[in-house]
């Protein structure tokens, strides 16, 4: 048995069964990894995989606890390798961090820039992706760390840490009459055109949750995936915007004027998730610690060894 077999085991699963696909991400060739899989299931004396002729359509019932199992060799194959690199070359090494627009323009290029100066030898990767891709990134091994604030509770592998809470501002044309609104309420806001974030980004829930505690529907015209789109799409007057607050820039959307509607909408939560039983270097605690000073080094070891003792 050899662990290359394991990853292309692995990846096949997590390439929806594509194996033309898994091939591609692993730069090899699909008659190859087809091969080994199949020496593999003749080792382990069982298929993994329910094919129709040569083509995989399934996995069998002890093919997905295997397929669990090979991603926990995986993982504590890397662990080994980090720990290595830990105590050879201490600042040196690799980052990858999977995140959200939102994340990505406006919270983390001062917390990359200040990383970046502590540990010039670390190589960082950002991905972008809404939070469903970022948290399977994470529990695939593809990513050190996400950030996101929807999704990542649906991951059983992720430890997910809560970091910071921030809300929504109403961004509309200069001289729109919701500026003459003295407090703004949802039942006014549901008479204009809205433009918001896609359901699967940055918080939507909790707007979609606040229109239907008052029982009313918004008219969503338009949804996007980042905070710059539907900017936008707001200066060329087809609608208003609920955004992060933290996306608006009083000097660079000078075309633009922000209401502050935290008092309509619940405060959402951005969180950082690690995969379980992962090793992490310092230089990655630190970097969690400069985006939320509250995490220390010593509370997410704590966090990532409660979560495992509670299996």
């Amino acid at each position: 048995m050899k662990l290359q077999q394991l990853r292309y085991l692995v990846e096949v699963a997590q390439a929806g069964l594509n194996v033309s696909q898994a091939a591609e991400n692993l730069h090899t060739s699909q008659p190859g990894i087809s091969k080994q899989i199949r020496l593999l299931e003749e080792e382990l004396g069982v298929d993994v995989f329910v094919r129709n002729g040569k083509r995989i359509v399934g996995i069998t019932e002890p093919g997905m606890r295997i397929v669990k199992m090979a991603q926990n060799v995986l993982l504590e194959a890397k662990n080994l390798r980090e720990a290595g690199r830990e105590f050879s070359h201490e600042s040196a090494g690799s980052l990858t961090i999977a995140t959200t627009h939102t994340q990505a323009r406006y919270v983390l290029p001062n917390i990359i820039h200040q990383f970046a100066q502590r540990y010039p030898l670390v190589k960082l990767v950002l991905h972008q992706g809404n939070p469903i891709d970022v948290s399977e990134e994470v529990v695939a091994g593809k990513a050190d760390i996400a950030i996101a604030t929807e999704g990542m509770d649906q991951f059983a592998d992720l430890c997910v840490l809560p970091c910071y809470q921030w809300n929504r501002c109403l961004v509309v044309k200069p001289n729109h009459p919701l500026l003459a609104e003295k407090k703004l309420t949802l039942k006014k806001l549901a008479e204009y055109p809205l433009i918001t974030y896609d359901f699967s980004f940055t918080g939507r829930s909790k707007i979609n949750q606040a229109f239907e505690r008052e029982e009313l529907t918004p008219n969503v015209v338009l949804t996007a995936l980042d905070a710059d789109v539907i900017k936008t799409y707001v200066e060329l007057d087809m609608g208003v915007g609920i955004i992060a607050a933290m996306a608006y820039d009083k000097e660079r959307d000078s075309g633009l004027r922000a209401i502050d509607v935290s008092h309509l909408f619940e405060n959402s939560t951005t969180r950082i998730g690690i995969r379980r039983g992962a090793f992490l270097r310092q230089y990655t605690y630190d970097f969690i610690e400069l985006f939320a000073p509250q995490l220390t080094p010593d509370i997410v070891r704590e966090a990532i060894v409660k979560e495992l003792d509670e299996d």
